[in-house]
């Protein structure tokens, strides 16, 4: 199939119709959605890029179409990897909830644009030098090694303070408050730069690391650059809509970084074993191709859904994901019912929220304390929330914790 310029130019309306779409319809009006609302449009968000690939089918071009999901399941993947340090970032600068929205759509935008930029690198350096699959195959390799180095010693980079952030601060005078989701305010008549800011310079500072990754990635599984930027693209589309969904979920997947690296080391063997087909260095096999086998799209399709989904299955499955949960929710009962306190909730809604204390806080108890030791950050902290929801739940309530009079 022949991507023509006007090919190009309706997909890139495309894109940045959905990209004002979502922001005049959700964003510019600051508010934390509703778990409906995100599964709703993370539902459409996906349903559109399954029916982008079904173009490819309609007009013929079944390779493509192949090549397409296995580029976007794979950004798909790595775009939800992303979400752990977007996470940690905007936790580190306590963003307010309702202005998450901005801060995620401006990483979707800016990681749209870098990626870009990397796509169209990527296609003009491979024109000129094959053996530039070497060095993506490489990168990835990389990538993978450093992914379960990670997860091994349990080192983790600070995403919120990055070379990116200390230049910023340097630069331009920052309050320590934010002002909306302003990102400039004035402070005794001097205009100063806010977190929010400060926020989005840290996320378009990983952006561009994580294109770093994802661009050899794909390129492992095709050299269309439209197949490429489409795959992409899409598979960023939804991202936020998708990141206020699974909230809750993401610290669940534990294993979620094995499976990337997994992934990332295949890709990674695929490109080393494409280079060597197309082979010109000349002190490998004097220059000439290498006959190894390669791996096809299709088998390369297979591989990256068997091992996402049984990576995602592990996790919810695995004893330490089970612990995980019961921990989570066990600290969310007893914040939803301290609250119900303090507002005034009605005595059925009380009932039922101590009913959840009761039970989360009996399975908290049958938690390992290898797992409560790992998975609890602040273990005095923890306890202390799920000791006063126990402590407000075994003593009389009195008509002005109810928030209302007495009821007879």
């Amino acid at each position: 199939m022949e991507y023509t310029p006007l090919i190009w130019g309706i997909t890139l309306a495309v894109i940045i119709g959905l990209l004002l779409f979502d922001f005049f319809a959700h964003v510019r009006k600051a508010h934390a959605p509703s778990i409906r609302e995100a599964a709703v449009w993370s539902a459409i968000y996906i349903a559109l890029a399954l029916l982008f690939g079904l173009v490819f089918l309609v007009v013929g071009d079944y390779a493509g179409a192949t090549e397409y999901y296995a580029g976007y399941v794979t950004e798909k993947a790595l775009s939800v990897d992303n979400l752990f340090v977007f996470l940690v970032i905007m936790a580190s600068f306590n963003v307010p909830r309702e202005d998450q929205q901005k801060v995620l759509l401006f990483g979707i935008v800016f990681a749209l644009i870098a990626r870009t930029a990397f796509i169209l690198a990527g296609a003009g350096i491979i024109s000129v030098w094959s053996d530039v699959f070497y060095l993506f195959g490489i990168i990835l390799l990389l990538t993978a090694g450093q992914l379960l180095k990670k997860e091994l010693t349990g080192d983790e980079a600070d995403e919120a303070d990055n070379i990116f952030i200390r230049l910023a601060k340097k630069v331009i005078p920052t309050t320590d408050h934010y002002d909306g989701d302003r990102l400039f305010t004035r402070v005794d008549g001097k205009r100063m730069m806010t977190p929010m800011l400060l926020v989005m310079v840290a996320i378009g500072g990983t952006d561009i690391l994580f294109a770093l990754d994802s661009i050899p990635a794909i390129y492992g599984l095709t050299q269309e650059p439209y197949i490429v930027f489409t795959a992409t693209a899409f598979s960023l589309m939804g991202l936020r809509q998708l990141y206020f969904l699974i909230d809750g979920l993401l610290d669940r997947l534990i294993y979620l970084s094995y499976g990337l690296a997994i992934i990332l080391g295949f890709i990674g063997v695929k490109l080393m074993l494409h280079a060597l087909h197309e082979n010109k260095l000349p002190f490998i096999n004097d220059g000439e191709s290498v006959h190894v086998a390669e791996v096809p799209t299709g088998l390369s399709l297979l591989v990256i859904l068997a091992v996402l989904v049984i990576t995602v299955v592990a996790s919810l499955l695995a004893p330490k994901g089970r612990a995980l949960r019961v921990i989570q929710n066990a600290e969310q009962s007893s914040r939803t019912y301290l609250a119900l306190v303090e507002s005034g909730g009605t005595q059925q809604e009380l009932d039922a929220a101590r009913e959840s204390v009761d039970r989360w806080r009996a399975r908290y108890e049958k938690v390992p304390e290898k797992h409560k030791d790992a998975l609890i950050e602040h273990r005095e902290r923890y306890l202390a929330v799920l000791d006063d929801a126990h402590g407000v739940e075994h003593r009389e309530l009195r008509p002005e914790d109810l928030g209302g009079p007495a009821r007879g």
